[in-house]
């Protein structure tokens, strides 16, 4: 950790505050909490990059009394404070490099420099580090291909901030998402592969033979890319769910789940595997847990639907949809309609997660490559996709089931695949 961030208590934070000149910037974070180890680096990044600010961390369990007082109901929660008070935009969630840098030279009033680049060339570019990612890196690098990972945030994937993974094969019935996909960044190392993350990507040029990466601090070129950049979690699509993100609207249980200990109700919204599974899990600590689902049965698997339903604390709403989330400053509830008679009721709560499935991160390419109408990159069983030398892997690509095996396999078919382009290319 960086010698430029202070871990302060609460007496010792409010007496800083009270005496502080200048800038100061505040985060609440938790432990076992996936978007707080992402930020985590993050933070320290823009501690050495703005000497001119205090960086502060708090954790958020420890000092529950400030945090309640401040409003601080997520982790991680990043403040920013001027001469003592409180100024700008909260950030919350998963906070990427670009979101903090932005917030940053807001709060100074700083535009954004000139930075002078660095320039890489490889044989093989893989833009995102998730199980695809990685795993074509693993085949590409033993196969001597200089091979560089670019991911925007850190490597891992959304497989990563995964409580546990039940169904990977080889494993001893379970196994922690963290730790599966640490191994596979030190496989990828150990065979040459370099991981570039918390690069902010923005600009992917796919044309010509040589293909382009540009972030702010680097361009990176190979005849050959493999885009695996996955998917994120789709935002509930209910009226106030931007000003209620943190403050009682959640998108893991496994990082928010524990401040809803003995809460009298929680809603978890969707009924595949993660909202069904997630629903479980939270019952560790909630009282009861309802599910909120828009359709008459879930999606979920058999294993996963017969545990909820043999939990007495799990119930179920269904044909329902939320519109609207109901507080004052903090969630106390979702007013849902019922998509068969249009009835609205509000079920109240102590906080939401939300599970209706993920999106795929497109937009640096939609203009280039032929995407389907979901938002998904078109390809081939061999991952080709309509451009020469540009492959697809994982959750990005236009399928039907997607799970850290079946992105593992298109890494593997895809990282073979452009061996087998390279080795065509040096041919003629």
């Amino acid at each position: 950790m960086s010698e430029r961030i202070l871990y302060l208590t609460m007496d010792e934070l409010e007496k800083e505050l009270q005496s502080q000149k200048g800038y100061l910037v505040l985060d609440f974070f938790s432990e076992d909490c996936p978007p707080c180890d992402q930020l985590a680096p993050i933070y320290e990044r823009m501690a050495a990059k703005f000497p001119q600010v205090k960086f502060v961390k708090m954790m958020r369990q420890a000092n529950r009394p400030l945090a309640e007082r401040l409003g601080v109901k997520g982790s991680p929660t990043v403040l920013f404070f001027e001469n003592g008070k409180e100024v700008g935009e909260r950030l919350t969630g998963y906070i990427s490099l670009s979101q903090m840098r932005i917030a940053m030279e807001k709060f100074l009033g700083i535009e954004s420099e000139q930075v002078e680049k660095e320039h890489y060339q490889a044989d093989v570019l893989i833009l995102g580090g998730g199980p695809a990612g990685l795993t074509a890196a693993i085949y590409a690098s033993r196969s001597r291909l200089k091979t560089i990972v670019v991911e925007q945030g850190l490597a891992g994937g959304q497989a990563a901030t995964t409580f546990h993974i039940a169904n990977f094969p080889g494993t001893n019935g379970t196994v922690g998402g963290k730790d599966l996909m640490q191994n596979m960044i030190e496989q990828a190392k150990s065979f040459g592969a370099d991981i570039h993350d918390l690069k902010e990507v923005v600009s992917v040029d796919l044309q010509g033979d040589m293909k382009q990466i540009s972030t702010i601090d680097a361009d990176y070129n190979a005849p050959v890319i493999i885009i695996a950049t996955g998917a994120e979690s789709r935002r509930l699509p209910a009226d106030g769910e931007p000003e209620y993100r943190g403050k009682g609207v959640h998108y893991c249980a496994t990082c928010d789940g524990a401040m809803y200990q003995d809460a009298d109700n929680v809603i978890v919204v969707g009924g595949g595997n993660s909202a069904v599974e997630e629903a479980g899990f939270l019952t560790k600590y909630a009282k009861h847990v309802t599910i909120v689902h828009q359709f008459d049965h879930f999606q979920a698997s058999k294993t996963a639907q017969e545990e909820a339903a043999a939990n007495p604390k799990i119930s179920v709403i269904w044909d329902s949809e939320p519109r609207r989330i109901v507080g004052n400053g903090h969630l106390t509830g979702i007013e849902i309609e019922n998509v068969k008679t249009h009835e609205r009721t509000v079920v109240h709560a102590n906080g939401a997660f939300v599970y209706i499935g993920m999106q795929p991160r497109t937009d640096l390419f939609k203009d280039q490559l032929k995407i389907n109408d979901w938002g998904y990159v078109v390809a081939d069983d061999e991952m080709r996709t309509d451009i020469p030398g540009v492959f697809v892997a994982g959750d990005v690509r236009s399928k039907t089931v997607r799970q850290v095996a079946t992105a593992v396999g298109d890494g593997a078919v895809a990282a073979v695949n452009a061996e087998r382009f390279l080795a065509s290319r040096k041919s003629h």
